[in-house]
């Protein structure tokens, strides 16, 4: 039998699977399929999931582990803000460690335990990074050769301006008012964007951002892969840093922001130095249930409530006490 973990951050759920204590590691053909049946409401167990986090070992120096990240629909994303901050978690209480790096896919990142956010409600810090702005970094195309950087883009939604940023994962941005924040406008761009298009041909990340006053927002994206989550990390992050670019008079550098999203909230700290920008992403690492199943159920997608057993934590009542706590900050309800 293993074990394998059902975690979120702010809401975002995952099933966090350590490859290394498999006796043989599933391939990515396995992978994929297990993703797809496990996180599926219908044909997997506790609801789905957004992805599986995938712990394998790493041979980077000064590194505890690779982190991959796998979506519903079997993509593969290049990082996981969110799902980071769980793997730190995981890792950490593996090793006995409070502050390493972790293994994405594109880069080394650094992670770190913080104070809990609430009793049962621990937290990790994560590095986002790196950030990319050309067109090439997306990609996107028919939306010029430049940087897209607070620009009104017609082709996409009448009346509101985009940013474009990867963090590495590409994101796109607009800053809007409530009546925007609860209109189909959000739901309809992503879909267009993640499906075949004349400007995103990999997909895009799609967030809409409320400004609430200095150094707070809330934030709702439309995730590539997945659709509408709870919060997605990166995209937070990649909000964050264009908050501070476009309205550095709410929004400020190397100050922590509060991003509240439809699962809690997240604080972050968005850095330059030179041409180079990175966020510090801080929040919640929840375990809800615990599963073991037979290893054989893994490499056959075959996780269900029949072949595995689950355990519940008590971290969700935690969570969601501690989520109650939190102001009302959009006509979305925080998630209860």
């Amino acid at each position: 039998m293993v074990q394998l973990r059902k975690v979120h951050g702010s809401e975002n759920h995952f099933f966090l699977l350590d490859q290394t204590t498999l006796d043989q590691q599933l391939n990515d053909a396995e992978l994929t399929a297990l993703a797809q049946q496990i996180t599926n409401p219908k044909t997997g167990i506790l609801d789905g999931a957004d992805g599986v986090l995938v712990v394998n070992s790493s041979s980077h120096e000064n590194v505890l582990g690779q982190m991959r990240v796998i979506n519903a629909d079997g993509s593969e994303a290049s990082m996981c803000g969110n799902g980071l901050r769980t793997v730190s978690r995981y890792l950490a209480e593996k090793n006995h460690a409070n502050q390493f790096k972790v293994e994405t896919l594109t880069a080394d990142l650094q992670v770190s335990r913080q104070n809990d956010l609430a009793p049962e409600v621990p937290a990790f810090s994560v590095e986002i990074s790196p950030v990319r702005f050309k067109p090439a970094d997306f990609p996107f195309t028919n939306l010029g050769n430049d940087a897209l950087i607070d620009q009104p883009v017609p082709a996409l939604a009448p009346g509101l301006n985009f940013t474009a940023i990867a963090v590495p994962n590409p994101h796109l941005i607009s800053f809007v008012d409530e009546a925007t924040m609860n209109s189909d406008v959000l739901g309809e761009l992503g879909a267009r964007l993640n499906g075949v298009n004349d400007y995103f041909p990999d997909g895009v990340n799609v967030s809409f951002a409320q400004i609430l006053g200095k150094n707070q927002l809330f934030v709702r994206t439309y995730e590539r892969g997945v659709g509408f989550t709870n919060a997605c990390g990166t995209g937070m992050s990649a909000t964050s840093l264009a908050f501070a670019m476009v309205h550095p008079n709410l929004g400020e550098f190397d100050h922590t922001i509060t991003v509240y999203n439809p699962g809690g909230l997240v604080k972050t700290q968005v850095h330059q130095a030179d041409d180079r920008y990175w966020i510090d992403l801080t929040g919640n690492a929840t375990e809800t249930h615990l599963i073991d199943v037979d290893e054989a159920e893994l490499h056959n997608a075959n996780v269900t409530t029949e072949t595995a057993s689950i355990q519940q934590t008590t971290e969700e009542a935690a969570y969601l006490q501690f989520v109650d706590q939190l102001p009302k900050v959009s006509a979305i309800a925080v998630k209860k």
